[in-house]
């Protein structure tokens, strides 16, 4: 496999010295491998740390910034981050009101931030965490006990984060995000299979013209492979689980997030098709956002996320952000 690296052992050590140089509004610590906004700590903000194996950029280092996290902590590719990175994150983000930790439902990510929380509190620092997930697609998979955290992850973190720029204390700051993740769930699709650095072929085997339906941002299977389909019989599949588990009241947010190697032009179809499906449900949308934003390497393929949205969440949601994946208002 052709990638644009030096070596495998040194892609995110390579990756963390790339966005320090594009990006001087962050701090990035490329040997503790810690990512905070520049102006960290924020007086009288409760702070928000995330963290994960790297392969999903921009998740979570592309979301550091006013508006959405204080701090990240890129674990190795697909691998969780210690839970001394997420410590030192929480120590230098931490204003005296408290961090929120946003983990996603991965076994490695849920243990290594439990500890964290131990390890910040027993530093005097306060700590609540939330455990994202929002994947409808399987109740338990090769890397977790119960629902995997995708898509809805972005959701919470720009949520929340606008809940906590707004000043509100660590306990409802938790509330919000805990808000969002019951009011969100998510399908992925893989066309491909992503290749890691460390392995240099393909991660599972995907036989050309057949599809993974309800694949992991780490490629774990889904419910069932089939023959190739239409982006239209896609988002009539993908659509029909969501809704059944969500059984929305209130307008959505969606989210159509390409896995890291389908072009917008496909993105963009596969959102009208996504649309398409809510009109006949007479599902009402609030906004729509289109892009890579949860990846999976090299992966082609797509997911979907509904979160439902009251005006509170929304007037959250449309708040200004200023991070290296996700700008507007500012």
């Amino acid at each position: 496999m052709k990638m644009l690296i030096n070596v495998a052992e040194t892609v995110v050590t390579d990756a963390l010295r790339g966005m320090a140089a594009a990006h001087p509004e962050l701090v990035v610590d490329v040997e503790q491998r810690v990512i905070v906004r520049r102006d960290a700590p924020v007086v009288g903000k409760v702070a928000l740390v995330s963290g994960g194996g790297s392969g999903h950029e921009p998740l979570h280092g592309g979301f550091v910034g006013p508006g959405m996290l204080d701090g990240a902590c890129p674990g190795e590719v697909f691998t969780s981050p210690v839970p001394d990175q997420v410590v030192r994150a929480a120590a230098a983000v931490d204003s005296g009101r408290g961090v929120l930790f946003v983990v996603k439902n991965y076994t490695g990510d849920v243990l290594n931030f439990r500890m964290a929380v131990e390890l910040a509190q027993d530093e005097g620092i306060q700590v609540a965490s939330v455990l994202v997930d929002d994947d409808v697609a399987v109740s338990d998979s090769t890397f977790t006990a119960g629902r995997r955290g995708t898509g809805a992850t972005l959701f919470v973190e720009k949520i929340a984060g606008a809940a906590a720029e707004d000043g509100l204390p660590l306990e409802r700051v938790e509330a919000v995000a805990r808000r969002v993740v019951e009011s969100s769930r998510s399908f992925g699709v893989a066309l491909s299979a992503c290749t890691t650095p460390a392995k240099g072929s393909p991660t599972f085997d995907l036989p050309p013209g057949e599809l993974e339906l309800g694949v992991g941002i780490h490629g774990e299977p889904g419910r069932e492979r089939r023959p190739m389909m239409t982006s239209g019989e896609i988002a009539d599949y993908a659509l029909d689980v969501i809704l059944e588990d969500l059984q929305p009241r209130l307008p959505v947010l969606v989210l159509v997030n390409g896995m890291g190697a389908t072009p917008l032009l496909e993105l963009y179809g596969f959102s009208a098709e996504v649309r398409r499906v809510l009109d006949e449900r007479e599902v009402p949308v609030a906004r729509t956002l289109v892009g890579n934003y949860v990846t999976s390497l090299d992966m082609a393929g797509c997911s979907v996320t509904l979160c439902q949205v009251d005006g509170e969440m929304l007037r959250w949601w449309d708040a200004p952000v200023a991070t290296a994946g996700l700008r507007w208002g500012c």
